[in-house]
């Protein structure tokens, strides 16, 4: 067997060992359930105030960090 051929085979062992090793890591990781999660996010969304949707949550009160600072805006942006 040339050199040639033998590299190109071990480089394909290692990757295909690399990959496999990518594999047995994902396998490791814990899992949860759709149903668990899905129920963990809609307590959230609705724990969880959304200033930038006043219609649902009514008017911003002072702990509204998106209000600008002394009443100042300036109303948008310039593009020219």
């Amino acid at each position: 067997m040339s050199s040639q051929v033998k590299n190109v085979s071990e480089f394909k062992l290692q990757r295909i060992l690399d990959h496999n090793q990518r594999l047995r890591e994902q396998l490791d990781l814990p899992r949860v359930r759709v149903s668990q999660a899905s129920s963990t996010l809609i307590k959230y969304v609705q724990s969880t105030k959304d200033y930038l949707v006043p219609s649902v949550w009514g008017p911003a009160g002072p702990a509204d960090p998106f209000v600008t600072k002394g009443g100042i805006s300036c109303g948008g942006c310039v593009i020219s």
